[in-house]
């Protein structure tokens, strides 16, 4: 997966850098990620693996995706099926949503609870990290009995572990040492 993100980083930067300077970062967003979903899927890929030119593999991905692009992100496809580089799509999209959020100063994060978090919760724990983390702070919340109560939070490489899961990990860990 690091060479994919090594392939992906000039072109999610360049892409980046010409929506910021057109004032079109959240369009170039939702093309780059509906982009990325057209290059997981199983045909799409097996056709991008395929010995096919790359006017070929440019002019198929363009008209498959139609009038979802504008005519910038039909070149920055076209570029990259020069480059055979159409099966980075969706690391491209990552990176240009971080690149995106860092600029923005927001920061996803990954909540995983043991129950179903109310909006006040959410509300609480949203206002709690933003102020730790000195960003905004947008969540994504998901369920996981195993968590058992408490929750587990993951913000790039922060992880904040507050599960009852962890604590037992971490008393077993400690009584077996």
């Amino acid at each position: 997966m690091s060479e994919l993100t090594n392939i992906a980083r000039p072109y999610a930067k360049a892409a980046f850098d010409f929506a910021l300077e057109h004032n079109a970062l959240s369009g170039w967003q939702q093309m780059l990620a509906f982009a990325a979903e057209v290059a997981k899927d199983e045909q799409m890929n097996v056709f991008l693996r395929s010995n096919s030119t790359a006017d070929t593999q440019a002019n198929l991905f363009n008209q498959v995706c139609g009038e979802q692009f504008d005519q910038p992100v039909q070149n920055l496809i076209k570029l990259m099926a020069e480059n055979q580089r159409l099966l980075a799509l969706p690391e491209v999209f990552v990176q240009f949503s971080e690149l995106k959020d860092d600029h923005e100063r927001e920061i996803s994060v990954d909540v995983i609870a043991a129950t179903e978090l109310n909006a006040a919760q959410q509300e609480k724990l949203a206002a709690a990290l933003s102020k730790r983390l000195a960003r905004k702070v947008k969540l994504n919340c998901s369920v996981d009995p195993n968590v058992v109560g408490g929750m587990l939070m993951k913000a790039g490489d922060m992880v904040i572990d507050g599960s009852i899961r962890g604590k037992l990990d971490r008393l077993i860990t400690t009584l077996q040492s």
